[in-house]
């Protein structure tokens, strides 16, 4: 602990273990189902902003949250503000809630509260969640309300018995009703337990119509698995269990929320309250994205929509005026961004390997999940060049966006000439401007010598070539003649006689499009007197002007 921090003393854990832990979880070691998510975005999300949302940007925002595949979202706190009540009353009146949504409306237990709340749900024929809350903890109990643990269940009690009145004289069998006993991380387990079945026992829940139980993470307190042993206490000894969702609201204090979410449902959890990127109070709730993609990466079929997900995140970003993480697991701009060369390297080789003998599974290396899966790219989003790239992730950017196969020394060159125009520019490079060092340093390179024209005949039998080679050089016009067991071998002769040595060790070639009028890349190495390799390319509709116009390239950087 640094000097001047308080004394750790200062601080208690605050946070109970029940009296029975069982630790049944632990033996799990995956979630095989999404449980039954419902968004809190256009509440939670919205009332931690410093600038909340517009009526028309909240129904934007439902709209998409719609879109995703959200069947339970909570619409706001009805009695908060004129705003939120508006904003039932238009989806209610307009007929914008599709019927199979079901809105969620929060009250606290207070009596004028919640008759607010049901005003708001006038006329509403399609299914709505009624959620109602009182904190339960003993910092609430003794620093806020000051009253003993029977006056707080006799307020979570009246609170449930007037929403059931409330519901039965309205005649609205469409309403469910959901409580919360906030503040539960800081709440005995036993005593959580107590007011839960007592609330149960005023509403008397059916399996056909379920009442829910929310375990709310509203300061997170504690190590995810004490959060777990907690839900798993509640939901083993709940009354009514076959009739009740066990439903968790993780915050994100301690930066473990998703972990809390996760653990929580493989304790007998069915449902996760959230915000799409963890929007929310404080550090935000958990992460919904986060949690379903998780369930993707998996194989498990999450239930909501993320394949475009650069748009969820360009509307959520334009509702809320908040920036989501660059880091932000899944969601961020850099997420699935390889600089490194190693992983670039190892990211090319492990796309080529799954597109040629593994198509069926997903096993790249460094990449949790395929970027195409929620709407990235990988030409754009998956390998970038700077300071620090390769030659796998030059190689990988000139193949995929313009059709280069360049062999290995070359992309090894290349990446030294990229990484040295990032590293002076001290930023990253666009492809465009990879591909731009590539043509200025290696393609068509005219510098000193200029391919004027040429021509070739051959022997009777074939067997040899003859090249007359134009040339202009130092601005002066020169021609020669070669002989060659094939063109380029020709050329190569040819040049010996202007007192140029050109000697091919390798070379290879490739059309660059499909079609009579493609171009096509050749791709020339030639000695030098050291034992090193001079490489050039050249591009060409007619793959021997491309072959020449490589060999001359060569030449060209082999002279300067």
């Amino acid at each position: 602990m640094n000097a001047g921090m308080p004394h750790h003393a200062n601080y208690t854990r605050g946070y109970f273990m029940p009296p029975e832990p069982c630790f049944d979880w632990v033996k799990k070691d995956y979630i095989d189902h999404a449980p039954n998510w419902c968004s809190v975005d256009l509440r939670d999300g919205n009332q931690a902003l410093v600038v909340p949302m517009s009526l028309d940007e909240k129904i934007d925002l439902f709209r998409m949250l719609v879109s995703i595949g959200f069947k339970e979202i909570e619409i706001g706190f009805p009695a908060a503000s004129e705003t939120e009540f508006e904003l039932a009353r238009i989806l209610i009146e307009q007929d914008m809630i599709p019927e199979d949504v079901t809105i969620q409306v929060l009250t606290q237990a207070r009596e004028h509260i919640i008759k607010k709340t049901f005003e708001a749900l006038e006329g509403c024929k399609t299914p709505v969640i009624v959620h109602v809350y009182n904190s339960t903890s003993v910092a609430q109990r003794e620093q806020v309300f000051h009253k003993d643990k029977e006056q707080i269940k006799h307020i979570a009690i009246t609170g449930a018995k007037l929403l059931k009145e409330l519901t039965e004289s309205a005649g609205r069998d469409n309403y469910r009703f959901e409580y919360s006993p906030e503040s539960f991380t800081g709440t005995e387990p036993e005593y959580a337990l107590e007011v839960c079945n007592a609330v149960l026992d005023v509403w008397k829940p059916t399996p056909e119509r379920k009442a829910i139980i929310n375990l709310p993470v509203t300061v997170e307190m504690s190590l995810p698995h004490v959060y777990a042993s907690q839900v798993e206490y509640i939901s083993k000894n709940l009354t009514y269990r076959d009739a009740v969702e066990v439903s968790l609201h993780p915050h994100n204090d301690r930066g473990t929320g998703v972990a809390c979410a996760e653990l929580g449902v493989l304790a007998g959890a069915d449902r996760i309250e959230g915000t799409l990127f963890g929007n929310g109070e404080r550090t935000g709730n958990v992460d919904l994205v986060t949690l379903a993609m998780n369930l993707f990466s998996h194989g498990v079929d999450p239930k909501l929509d993320f394949s475009d997900l650069p748009s969820v995140v360009e509307l959520f970003e334009r509702v809320t005026r908040m920036e989501v993480n660059p880091r932000s697991p899944y969601s961020g701009q850099l997420v699935f961004a390889a600089f490194s060369g190693s992983h670039q390297d190892a990211i090319a080789k492990g796309l080529k390997y799954r597109e040629e003998k593994n198509p069926e599974h997903w096993s790249t290396p460094y990449l949790p999940i395929d970027p195409a899966d929620v709407g990235r790219c990988y030409e754009n989003d998956v390998i970038r060049i700077n300071s620090q790239s390769g030659k796998g992730g030059i190689g990988y950017i000139l193949e995929k966006n313009y059709g280069y196969v360049l062999p290995p020394k070359l992309r090894e060159e290349l990446s030294y000439a990229s990484k040295d125009a990032s590293d002076h520019a001290h930023k990253e490079l666009s492809p465009t401007e990879v591909n731009d060092i590539f043509h200025e340093t290696c393609v068509n390179n005219a510098t000193t010598l200029k391919l004027l024209d040429f021509h070739f005949t051959r022997d009777s039998e074939n067997k040899a070539f003859k090249a007359f080679l134009t040339v202009e050089r130092g601005g002066e016009e020169q021609d020669a003649v070669g002989n060659g067991n094939g063109r380029l071998d020709a050329v190569c002769n040819a040049l010996s006689k202007l007192s140029i040595r050109a000697h091919i060790a390798t070379y290879s070639e490739h059309a660059l499009e499909t079609g009579s009028d493609s171009r096509a890349a050749a791709y020339v190495g030639i000695d030098n007197e050291d034992g090193t390799i001079t490489w050039g390319v050249g591009e060409h509709h007619d793959i021997i002007t491309a072959s020449i116009l490589g060999l001359i390239s060569a030449v060209n950087r082999q002279m300067s």
